[in-house]
């Protein structure tokens, strides 16, 4: 286009002989990039040859003996796991997990690891059929811990005042009937004044 939006005709265009350039079928263009691509994947494998890399170490495929996950890991990688847990071949989450409990129990790892183990039988055995119960038993769990912390904290064993606890003085109730006594006389005056 022109500068003010003017149409630049030429004579070329208005040649009627104007022809496209010829179209290029699939099977050429598939054969040019098959040919391309083979070129290209033999000029890699010679600078592979010239550079001497170590080969690649095949992956075997690894099952938790926890979770029952499986991973691609190099026999090298599978050694380090087994012997780091007890034999045993475990998954990461699962070792980031058993690591948490051996924080937890003071540095056991023999014990952490039969509790994530013990944890993981009972929810594949539970959790993966019936999610729904075990989220029922999670809850459980939770409300049974609660209640041996709030009896634990109640027990008379001990002596004194507790720390960090907001004591109740007495209850609000009393309060609230004033309150509302003291507005409901207010509203009754007001109605009487009228």
């Amino acid at each position: 286009m022109a500068p003010h939006g003017d149409v630049i005709v030429t004579s070329h265009l208005m040649d009627k002989d104007f022809t496209k350039p010829p179209r290029l079928s699939n099977d050429s263009l598939q054969r040019t990039i098959s040919d391309i691509s083979f070129q290209l994947s033999k000029e890699i494998d010679d600078e592979i040859l010239k550079a001497n890399l170590p080969p690649i170490n095949e992956v075997e495929d690894a099952k938790c003996e926890c979770c029952g996950m499986c991973e691609e890991c190099t026999p090298e990688y599978i050694n380090r796991v087994r012997e780091k847990f007890s034999g045993k071949w475990i998954c990461g989450l699962c070792s980031e997990a058993v690591r948490e409990e051996t924080e937890k129990n003071g540095g056991k790892g023999e014990e952490a690891l039969n509790t994530h183990m013990s944890h993981c039988v009972k929810f594949n055995r539970l959790g993966r059929a019936y999610p729904v119960l075990c989220q029922a038993e999670a809850m459980r769990e939770i409300l049974r811990k609660s209640t041996w912390v709030r009896a634990k904290s109640m027990s008379p064993k001990e002596k004194g005042p507790k720390k960090g606890g907001i004591a109740r003085s007495s209850s609000c109730i009393p309060a609230i009937t004033r309150e509302m006594t003291d507005l409901a006389i207010g509203n009754i005056s007001v109605q009487v004044s009228r």
